[in-house]
Parts: structure tokens; sequence; C-alpha cells
């Protein structure tokens, strides 16, 4: 088996409306789409409709107006500056997304990278999403699948690579080691993973988008939560419907039996 990594978004454009037989594609966007979206669902929420973008997310509140709205512009809650009428519900805070606020709720959800990232994976095997937060729960799920490739996508921010995706990637390939035959880029996050280990929250004063969520004081503190290693174990799958939801529930990933991904 192979592992591979793409470092963010000009990689992972080139996979849009292409399909990748045999390949299992883990989407990090740890800061902070795929964290959110694992909190989400792991407090109640029954599916995420990750679009690409602010328009696709209200002709899809539209169809259905029970839909919570979700996402981020700038990192902020999108709001009517944006859409010209439509203030959003929520925005890509992971603490927004309590069992009390989504429990048996729907949420369509954008974002600046993790739900384009999750989008343009759509023609693989299986797509998880993946984040510090669930990552033994991922490894573990990748594991059971029997993909020929498995394809770690870092979201990134804006149109670069984040730091903070590539660590989670490198502790995933860690959680490999031995199992498959790493790529260079999967060898460069292992290796970026082994320095920023010890001190995982001291490295995000490396990262750019951990340093600008810091300097908000209402996000501020999702640095720290987003960084709780395996403090989760649900797994968020990309159904064939576009719709994510976990493993087991609902709508199975291409080519993944719902049984093997524990929820």
């Amino acid at each position: 088996m192979e592992i591979d990594v793409l470092m963010g978004p000009a990689e992972f454009e080139r996979l849009a409306g292409r399909v990748l037989p045999g390949v299992v594609c883990v989407v990090f966007d740890v800061l902070r789409a795929t964290s959110t979206a694992v909190t989400a669902l792991m407090n109640g929420a029954e599916g995420i409709l990750p679009v690409a973008t602010v328009d696709e997310a209200l002709a899809a509140w539209r169809g259905d107006e029970e839909l919570l709205l979700a996402g981020e512009r700038g990192g902020l809650r999108i709001g009517v500056e944006i859409t010209g009428g439509r203030a959003f519900d929520l925005g890509n805070s992971p603490r927004e997304f309590g069992r009390e606020r989504v429990s048996g709720r729907r949420i369509a959800m954008t974002t600046t990278n993790g739900t384009r990232a999750l989008r343009a994976c759509a023609g693989a095997e299986a797509v998880l999403a993946g984040s510090f937060l669930n990552l033994a729960a991922v490894a573990a799920a990748a594991t059971g699948l029997g993909a020929d490739k498995i394809l770690l996508v870092c979201s990134g921010t804006g149109e670069s690579t984040a730091l903070e995706d590539a660590l989670a990637a490198g502790a995933f390939c860690e959680r490999w080691m031995g199992r498959g035959d790493f790529g260079d880029a999967a060898w460069l996050v292992w290796e970026a993973w082994n320095v920023a280990k010890a001190d995982l929250l001291g490295a995000m004063g490396r990262a750019r988008n951990a340093r600008r969520l810091r300097s908000i004081p209402e996000l501020s503190p999702d640095v720290e939560l987003c960084l709780r290693v395996d403090s989760l174990n649900g797994v968020p799958c990309l159904g064939r419907d576009g719709w994510l939801r976990l493993g087991g529930v609902g709508a199975a990933p291409r080519g993944l039996d719902p049984g093997q991904v524990s929820s």
C-alpha cells in the first residue's frame, strides 16, 4: 500500500472531478473544519453537507429551511454583509457545535479550505475527515479498507500549506509506520511531526493560521481545543450523496462497508 500527502490547495484542486479507484482520502483541516465536523457529528448532528461556496450553502437552505447554515470567511461566521440577507447560524468553531445546538440537525457548511478539499476528493473510494481529535479512530478506519493507496490531503490556509495540517498528516504516518510504502511527502510530514510532537501547542506559535486565530479573542480557545489528540472516536465519512456522516450511519462512502468504521 502506498501512502502519500497532498500539501495544499494547489494539489488537491487537481483531484476535482477525477475518479480515484482504490484510493482512500483522509482530509485534514485541523484549524478548523474537520475538527468542527467530527465534533458536530459526535454531538448528534444528523449529517453535514460540505459545500464550496456561500451560494451553494444558501441554495441548500432554500431547498430545506430546516438546515442549519455554518461556515466562515476570514475565520469569522458568515454574516449578512456576505450573503446579502441571511446570516449563518454557526461559524466554524467546534465550541459552537454543542449537543444542545446541533443534535438531530442537518448542517450545510462552507469554509475557506476544508469543505473545498472534501469536495475535491469525492471521486475516491472513500473519503474520511481527519483531525488530531479523532486521529486514532481515522487511522484504525483506514486500516480496514484494503485500499491500494492512502492519500492524506492537507487543506491548507488560503492557497498555502498549513503547518497544523501537515503535522496531523505526519502523526497519521507515525501510526502507519511499517504498513505501507511512504512517498517523499509522507516522510517529510512524519519528520516534521517528530520534531513538533513533544510540544504541539508550542509548535502552533509557528503556524500562521494558529497565530491568526489567537489574535481574535473569541476564536483563540479553538487552537488548544483542536489539538486534543484522540479525544473523540468518531470517523466522518463522505457518502455517495455528498453528506458527511459518522461511519456506520446513513449512506456509506464509496467502497466502504459501514460496519468497518467505528462510530
